[in-house]
């Protein structure tokens, strides 16, 4: 789907991007290719995706997995995405809140995450997403993607970082121009590809895990003790109780349970 298609389709639709939804449509198709191969996707493939926009990105999954779930919150574009997917047997569309609904209830489960994130719903959409999917290719703003997979010590390292990479490894990280977007954004963007680790479960231990390291990073310039403290949480071992949380590797985490 070119500029002009696009530009068109919305004109004929009476769409307006919505900068509170934070809207911005692909339409570089070259780029679809690079998410196929990140994703590493299967004909088998159910692939989740949220915030199909003009559809551009459902329509080329859903010739590429055996089921595509859309979820989209804006229903002024059901008629573009109808529009965009006629034809087409294996999409289900589903209109709501991708941070409220129960995606634990779609049937068959998504075995991959293939998305274009708004910023509002980046980070709570791919943490909702680590226990749903073994695979994901996300495009999120720079920074949301460096973010990820941030070395400890370094300034975009915190509790999202921790918990990811306890979670998941990284496959595949690409840049993604401004000018694939309708309209351009201010921002620049990249594609993050991980997959579940090898062996990895989420265990009873997970949601507690998820405590200790939000409330670890509450208070980053102070000690991890002080701020354990303040989150109401049990002291760390003695030998990490002077440093900042984020000194510790992911990995050391775990000892705080």
């Amino acid at each position: 789907m070119t500029r002009q298609v696009t530009l068109a389709r919305l004109q004929e639709f009476g769409v307006v991007p919505d900068r509170e939804l934070g809207q911005n449509f692909l339409i570089d198709d070259n780029v679809l290719g690079i998410i196929g191969r990140l994703a590493e996707l299967g004909s088998a493939d159910v692939a989740l995706e949220v915030g199909p926009g003009l559809g551009v990105l459902t329509r080329w999954l859903a010739e590429h997995v055996a089921l595509v779930h859309a979820v989209e919150i804006d229903r002024r574009l059901g008629p573009a995405l109808e529009q965009t997917l006629a034809g087409l047997d294996n999409v289900e569309l589903r209109f709501g809140d991708a941070v409220r609904i129960d995606l634990e209830s779609l049937t068959p489960p998504p075995t991959v995450l293939v998305a274009n994130l708004p910023y509002s719903v980046a980070t709570p959409v791919i943490m909702r997403c680590l226990r749903l999917v073994e695979r994901s290719c996300v495009m999120v703003q720079k920074e949301i993607a460096e973010r990820l997979f941030a070395a400890p010590g370094t300034r975009a390292y915190g509790a999202v970082s921790v918990l990811v990479q306890l979670a998941c490894e990284r496959t595949g990280q690409r840049a993604v121009s401004r000018r694939v977007f309708v309209p351009e954004p201010n921002v620049d963007s990249a594609l993050v590809a991980y997959r579940r680790r090898p062996g990895f479960a989420f265990g009873p231990q997970w949601e507690q895990l998820s405590v200790v390291v939000r409330g670890a990073f509450a208070h980053r310039r102070k000690t991890l003790a002080n701020s354990l403290a303040l989150a109401g949480l049990p002291p760390p071992p003695e030998r990490y109780a002077a440093l900042r949380a984020e000194a510790l590797a992911p990995e050391q985490f775990l000892e705080l349970l």
